[in-house]
């Protein structure tokens, strides 16, 4: 079973129907054969009280009666191992199934945790945008204010107010600077939740493999005592 059959209820689904249908199919045929076996044994027992003597006949009688014990012995025995190998088929179905709900969770956060990544880089560079337009600005005035001041000295309102600008545009830069930061410190700790994520994902599929493996195994005992 493939990774994308294991996700796939359908095909679980007939492959349990397969497996019951085998499993009544190789009880009916073992039932039929012990049912034949028994059935000759009879023939023969009757056969053997019209021409046997009545040790001989006592004789035949205890063989035979031992061996029908013995077959009955032998079906009991393969119809308990055919049911305690369904109830463990059973069970590897409720884990594969317990996985496969785990891994559909976490292929979810998976791609949650992706979209804000994504949106967090966006937000991130039209930031790192709006961060270079403001350097260019600030640039441009302090390129002014020294033209400005080297012009005059009579301009000392102008200088003040220029100044003044200059202070708030540089505070928003600040401000814009450590916003940009802790955009960065969020992004890294969602990327490093994606990576945990991916891991827990990768954890799952070899477990998923692990449960399969057992699936396949207990269906290839099953057929071989069967087979027996």
């Amino acid at each position: 079973l493939s990774v994308a059959s294991v996700e796939d209820p359908v095909i679980m689904s007939k492959i349990r129907q397969n497996l019951r249908e085998k499993h009544a199919r190789h009880i009916a045929d073992l039932r039929a054969y012990y049912d034949s076996e028994i059935h000759s044994l009879k023939e023969q027992l009757e056969s053997s009280h019209k021409t046997a003597p009545s040790e001989d006949l006592k004789k035949i009688n205890q063989n035979l009666a031992d061996r029908c014990d013995q077959l009955d012995a032998a079906l009991n025995e393969a119809s308990a191992r055919i049911k305690a190998l369904e109830n463990k088929n059973n069970m590897l179905e409720k884990q594969v199934a317990d996985w496969r709900e785990r891994f559909c969770a976490v292929s979810n956060t998976s791609k949650v945790l992706q979209e804000r990544v994504e949106e967090m880089r966006t937000n991130n560079k039209e930031k790192d945008n709006t961060i270079s337009r403001l350097k260019s600005r600030l640039k441009d005035l302090e390129e002014a204010f020294e033209k400005a001041y080297k012009l005059s000295d009579n301009k000392n309102t102008r200088l003040k107010e220029e100044n003044k600008m200059f202070q708030n545009l540089l505070g928003e830069y600040e401000s814009l600077g450590k916003e940009h930061e802790r955009v960065k410190d969020t992004l890294n700790a969602t990327e490093n939740k994606l990576l945990d994520a991916n891991t827990q994902i990768s954890d799952l599929k070899r477990t998923i493999s692990k449960l399969e493996a057992q699936l396949k195994q207990v269906e290839h005992e099953n057929m071989l005592k069967l087979r027996h």
